[in-house]
């Protein structure tokens, strides 16, 4: 059986605070887990989302469980970058565009980059789908409601921690 795993990303100023989530939705229920940064951008969060995917695919997978993995993701920068290879292309121009740009967000596509090779070293295939953001998927509907409160706890902390008040 194949795990699907939702994934978003949201940011409530860009740049600015942003959240992730991340739903795995496997035959025991569905589970979620997410997090936030103070000063991010959308794009760093949706591709935040798909690394935190594939850290847990690894904390988690056991060879007598599935191996097999479906992340769905509605942002067509992480998945254009994964699917149409753009991101080995960047690696093979020292994380250049072809308009010989630093790429951007490049911790975070190294990142990725490694969490792959691990995943696939241990025979774990991932594949990555575009969906539909916002077209009455449970679980998109699900990983978008939580990556955006997690942008409004880090947008509460980024109020805090310079407000500079005595009080």
């Amino acid at each position: 059986m194949k795990v699907r795993i939702f994934t978003d990303g949201a940011c409530s100023e860009n740049p600015g605070p942003g959240g992730w989530a991340v739903a795995f939705n496997t035959a025991s229920g569905c589970h979620t887990f997410s997090g936030n940064e103070i000063m991010t951008t959308n794009n760093r969060m949706e591709l935040k989302a798909v690394i935190e995917a594939f850290k847990k695919i690894l904390a988690k997978v056991r060879p007598e469980r599935s191996n097999e993995f479906e992340i769905y993701s509605d942002s067509a920068y992480v998945v254009n970058t994964i699917n149409n290879h753009w991101i080995e292309a960047w690696q093979k121009n020292n994380w250049q565009t072809t308009k010989r740009e630093d790429v951007k967000n490049r911790d975070l596509w190294e990142e990725f980059s490694l969490l792959r090779r691990e995943t696939r070293s241990r025979g774990i295939c991932v594949t990555i789908y575009k969906i539909k953001g916002h077209n009455g998927n449970t679980f998109n509907e699900l990983v978008d409601k939580l990556a955006r409160e997690e942008s409004m706890k880090a947008k509460e902390r980024k109020g805090g921690a310079t407000d500079g008040s005595d009080d």
